[in-house]
């Protein structure tokens, strides 16, 4: 497509304002005025508590953006037939809970008038590159629910396709709540890793609890599949896992969790260097375990970076063979 000659809205535009669009722009952010004029589309309208990340500490994934850490510990527990072992982790196993992220995040782009974060706004038609009269003004057109948007490059964060069967090698489905109970019933120095249950129709399910007080926890009900799942099909699983756990203990819920997360699945990249695929299904997900958090923020570093020095768009490294096929592997037995 051909245009008459026009000076694109912005330098960058990140499609989608989660954890990987955040990340980076708050990496731009944090440059001052070596920030590249960006905007950032999200269809959401507004942030909440939706989620909690979790991941061992990394000092190489901090940079210059701190996360608050609201817990951590050192003692994990696994089970699986009425028996566990607990073990002390190597390095503490951290909790990052969504609100706290986007505040930090949010605060931090707030505080640099060369980003624009657009919020409510839906893509209804998908970028096209449009060629100027000269090739450094081609840019990219995006229609939005709010307007056209238009930009020299483009990261593009949204997750790759819905989950489906056939889209992963396995799909890794949660549904959780953070329950308060009345009575102290979690130990609140240990994280049960995975209380696995019994398999039933070829599903590794285990229960997964986050003590983040003697009274307070975030359970949630995992399962890895062919399938994705939905918290439909989880919800029996962790009412059953609450309920064997608080043996009767009264308690409230006070907020729910729930995804899907990809195990041995990317995205396809674009062929064009000016536009890139970053995130979740891009590789920004370790395929054996769905830990994406830190892996994310090594990757935001480095292209917030590149794009700082003029050089091209970064996106997530590919693993190491010997890793990507020991991942496979696993991911096949």
């Amino acid at each position: 497509m051909h245009a008459k000659t026009m000076s694109p809205d912005a330098d960058l535009i990140i499609i989608g304002g989660g954890c990987a669009g955040l990340s980076l722009a708050s990496r731009l952010a944090a440059q001052g005025v070596r920030c590249p004029r960006t905007i950032i589309v999200d269809s959401r309208t507004d942030y909440t508590n939706d989620r909690t990340w979790c991941f061992w500490e990394d000092s190489r994934a901090v940079g210059e953006v701190p996360h608050r850490i609201t817990h951590q510990w050192q003692t994990l527990k696994v089970s699986a037939g009425g028996r566990s072992v607990t073990m002390k982790a190597a390095t503490p196993y951290q909790m990052l809970p969504a609100d706290k992220f986007y505040a930090d995040a949010l605060g931090i782009i707030a505080n640099n008038n060369r980003i624009s974060l657009r919020l409510g706004s839906k893509i209804t038609v998908e970028p096209v590159k449009v060629r100027g009269e000269n090739k450094p003004n081609d840019a990219w057109h995006i229609e939005t629910s709010n307007g056209l948007v238009c930009g020299a490059r483009v990261i593009d964060t949204r997750p790759g396709s819905r989950p489906v069967l056939g889209g992963a090698l396995l799909w890794q489905s949660f549904y959780g709540q953070e329950i308060e109970c009345t009575d102290a019933v979690f130990d609140p120095a240990c994280v049960d890793l995975m209380d696995f249950l019994e398999v039933r129709n070829g599903h590794i399910a285990f229960t997964y609890v986050l003590p983040l007080s003697a009274h307070r926890a975030l359970v949630e009900s995992t399962v890895f599949a062919v399938s994705p799942l939905t918290q439909t099909d989880l919800a029996a699983a962790l009412k059953e896992a609450i309920s064997a756990r608080l043996r009767g203990v009264a308690f409230s819920v006070l907020r729910a969790e729930q995804g899907v997360l990809p195990m041995g699945a990317t995205s396809a990249q674009q062929h064009d260097p000016s536009y890139i695929k970053a995130g979740l299904t891009a590789g920004g997900a370790r395929p054996a375990t769905g830990y994406a958090f830190q892996r994310i923020q090594r990757w935001a570093a480095r292209c917030a970076r590149a794009i700082a020095e003029g050089q091209a768009l970064v996106a997530h490294a590919p693993d190491p063979f010997m890793l990507r096929l020991m991942d496979r592997l696993f991911l096949q037995v």
